[in-house]
């Protein structure tokens, strides 16, 4: 059976997407949990990751690092390609908006970190951060007018540009974001996944405290 080695569930943004992917799938996997930022991690993370970084998955003496990586392996490996929309045009929009997702928005990532514990308080980041939310619900808009007819995620039916877009919900959530209509309707579709339930509700039963982000309170 493939193993997912992942962070903190409460934290780890990274480790949210493939995860979610398989699960919402039903690809049977074994999870192994490394506390992040803890000496045990950076003892433990060598024998597992290539990068020293999570996720990681291992399948059949395979060693797959990075999310998206682990998305497209899944999508070959057990989805027979139901990961992306079957029509072209929306594959090579959802494509680009997982790109965009995989390696922009540092911003938001900085001053609003994934923590599903968090309740929604009077801090807020700067205008890098809300120049990243807009950009974010333009793209969200964008592909729900042109392929979302048929279904509540981003294309239609969820899939991995849905999974890629899952930890910026919960930072949504948990800083309190103004959201337009078509965001918040997203959100509601990504919270209202079985698999997104099982995955907030262990990350609300985590002990791990990282002061580097759960200091992130404005009273």
């Amino acid at each position: 059976m493939p193993l997912l080695v992942i962070g903190n569930k409460n934290y780890s943004s990274w480790s949210l997407r493939p995860w979610l992917l398989l699960r919402h799938f039903g690809v049977a996997f074994d999870e192994l949990r490394l506390n992040l930022d803890t000496p045990e991690f950076h003892a433990e993370i060598g024998r597992w990751s290539p990068t020293r970084t999570v996720p990681v998955l291992h399948d059949d003496g395979l060693v797959v690092p990075d999310s998206l990586a682990i998305c497209e392996y899944a999508n070959e490996r057990w989805l027979d390609g139901r990961g992306w929309p079957a029509d072209l045009r929306a594959r090579a929009k959802a494509r680009a908006a997982a790109a965009e997702m995989h390696s922009g928005f540092r911003a938001l990532r900085t001053q609003m970190p994934m923590n599903c514990r968090r309740q929604p308080d009077a801090y807020r980041g700067d205008e890098n951060a809300q120049a990243d939310i807009d950009r974010i619900q333009q793209l969200w808009r964008e592909l729900r007018a042109e392929f979302a007819a048929d279904g509540d995620f981003l294309c239609g039916g969820f899939g991995i540009v849905d999974a890629m877009f899952a930890p910026v919900v919960m930072r949504f959530l948990g800083y309190g974001v103004a959201l337009d209509d078509n965001a918040h309707r997203y959100v509601e579709a990504i919270t209202a996944l079985p698999a997104v339930r099982e995955w907030r509700a262990a990350a609300a039963a985590e002990p791990e405290y990282l002061p580097d982000t759960d200091k992130l309170v404005q009273a």
